[in-house]
C-alpha cells in the first residue's frame, strides 16, 4: 500500500479467485468415510446414497482439491504458480506471498485466494486480469476499497491511503455482550507509578488473584484472538495490552480479567481506528525502545515502531528527524530473559528491532526499493554507546 502511493502513476486493485480451493485435480487421491446417519435424508436420496452404504458408511474418492484437505492450499498455489509463469509471473524469492512479473509493472500480493495488485498503467493490470481468467472465475474490484478485511481509502491526488476496519470493534463488542461503559478510556492498559529518584528499580509484585474458571479463561482466550488482528493492522496501541494478557492466558486470574475488561473498555471508546500512509521515499526507519522490569516475572518489553521515509543521513544530535509516516510494522513483545538494567533491556530492544528490519528491508528490496544504511533510534545513550563501540560494556548480557 505504501509502494503503490510512493510510486508516480501507480495504482491499487483487488482480485478474488472464485472456488480457488475446488477442482484443482490431485496427482495422488485421498479417501475418506462418512457415516451414512450424518447425511441429512434429502442429501441421500438426490445422490442415491443407500446404494454406496458399507457397514454404516459411504466410502468416497476424492480426486480434485476441497477445504479441510491440509495439502488443498499447496496444490491450488503450486497450479497457480505453474499457470502465471507462463505470462511472466512469478513469486520473489526471499518474501512469501510476494509476486512480480519479468518485465511489467506488475506487484501484487496473494493471500489465499485474494490478489493486492500494484499496477502503473491499466493496460498491464489487464493482462494479469487475462492471464487469471484462462483458468479461473474472479471478481475484480478497480477501486481496491477493500482488501484482507482491511477499508482502503484511496487519495491518488494527496498520494495518501488511510486503513480502517469499520464496525470490526463494535462486532466484536456485541459478540462478547460487553456493554456500553459510561466513562471514557483512553488508555488501553494500567500502569505502573514510576518512583522518581529511586536507586534500584524493583519487579512488580506477583500476581496472587485466583484463577479464573475454565469457562472464563477459554474467553479470554477467545477476546485476545478476536482482537489482535485488528491490533496489528491498524490499532498498535493495543499490542501491549493483547501481549501482556496472551502472556497468562493459561493461567489467567482475575487480574488477568480487570485487565481484558480496562482493554474492552478502551476498545468501546475508541471503536474506530485510522491509520495513514504518505507517499515517501520508501526508506525504513525504525526507532526502537525498552520497558524495564514491566512484565511479571522481572520480564522486560521491546517495543518498536517500523516506518518509510526520506532518504536521510544517519541522524546524529543536531540533525532534522525525517518525516513521520504511518507504521508499516509495530514490536511490541516481552523479552524471554531476565535482564540487569534499563540499558540491556534497551540493547535487547534494540537487536530484537535489528532482526525485524532484516526482514522488511529484504521485502524492500524486493518490491523495488534498494535501502541504504537503516537508521535505529534509541533513547538511551548508554545502549547506543554500546551498540556504536563508543561505551566500553563491562558486565552486560
Amino acid at each position: 500500500l505504501n509502494s503503490t502511493i510512493s510510486t508516480p502513476n501507480a495504482k491499487f486493485m483487488v482480485l478474488d479467485v472464485n472456488n480457488f480451493y475446488y477442482g484443482t485435480p490431485m496427482e495422488r487421491y485421498e479417501y475418506m468415510k462418512l457415516p451414512i446417519k450424518l447425511i441429512p435424508p434429502e442429501i441421500i436420496a438426490q445422490y442415491n446414497l443407500l446404494a454406496l452404504v458399507s457397514d454404516g458408511y459411504v466410502y468416497m474418492e476424492i480426486r480434485n482439491g476441497m477445504p479441510g484437505l491440509k495439502q488443498a492450499g499447496r496444490i491450488a498455489n503450486d497450479r497457480l504458480q505453474k499457470h502465471l509463469l507462463k505470462f511472466g509471473y512469478a513469486p520473489v524469492p526471499r518474501t512469501p506471498s510476494l509476486w512480480k512479473h519479468k518485465s511489467r509493472p506488475v506487484t501484487f500480493s496473494l493471500v489465499v485466494d485474494d490478489f493486492g495488485v500494484k499496477y502503473v498503467g491499466k493496460k498491464h493490470a489487464e493482462h494479469l486480469i487475462h492471464a487469471l481468467t484462462q483458468l479461473y472465475q474472479i471478481s475484480i474490484d478497480w477501486h481496491g476499497t477493500l482488501y484482507l478485511g482491511l477499508t482502503l481509502k484511496w487519495d491518488y491526488t494527496q498520494r495518501t491511503v488511510q486503513i480502517s476496519m469499520p464496525g470490526y470493534v463494535r462486532d466484536a463488542l456485541h459478540k462478547f455482550q460487553h456493554p456500553s461503559s459510561t466513562r471514557r478510556q483512553d488508555a488501553p492498559h494500567s500502569w505502573n507509578q514510576p518512583v522518581y529518584g529511586a536507586q534500584v528499580q524493583y519487579a512488580e509484585t506477583p500476581d496472587t488473584s485466583p484463577l479464573l474458571p475454565a469457562k472464563s479463561a477459554t474467553l479470554v482466550q477467545k477476546i485476545v484472538g478476536t482482537f489482535l488482528y485488528y491490533a496489528m493492522a491498524v490499532d498498535a496501541t493495543m499490542l501491549v495490552a493483547l501481549g501482556s494478557i496472551a502472556a497468562t492466558r493459561s493461567k489467567a486470574t482475575g487480574k488477568t480479567y480487570s485487565e481484558v475488561l480496562w482493554l474492552l473498555n478502551h476498545a468501546d471508546s475508541n471503536p474506530d481506528a485510522v491509520i495513514q500512509y504518505s507517499a515517501s521515499d520508501m526508506v525504513l526507519h525504525i526507532h526502537s525502545g525498552g520497558s524495564y522490569l514491566s512484565e511479571p516475572k522481572s520480564r522486560s518489553r521491546a517495543g518498536g515502531h517500523f516506518f518509510l521515509s526520506s532518504d536521510s543521513p544517519l541522524p546524529t544530535a543536531t540533525s532534522v528527524p525525517p518525516p513521520e509516516n504511518g507504521a508499516i510494522h509495530t514490536l511490541c513483545s516481552i523479552m524471554k530473559m531476565v535482564l540487569a538494567s534499563a540499558t540491556e533491556a534497551e540493547l535487547g530492544a534494540c537487536f530484537f528491532n535489528a532482526k525485524e528490519g532484516v526482514m522488511i528491508r529484504i521485502i524492500l528490496e524486493e518490491m523495488g526499493h534498494p535501502q541504504p544504511t537503516t537508521p535505529i533510534q534509541v533513547d538511551n545513550s548508554c545502549a547506543a554507546g554500546i551498540a556504536n563501540d563508543t561505551v566500553k560494556q563491562r558486565r552486560s548480557k
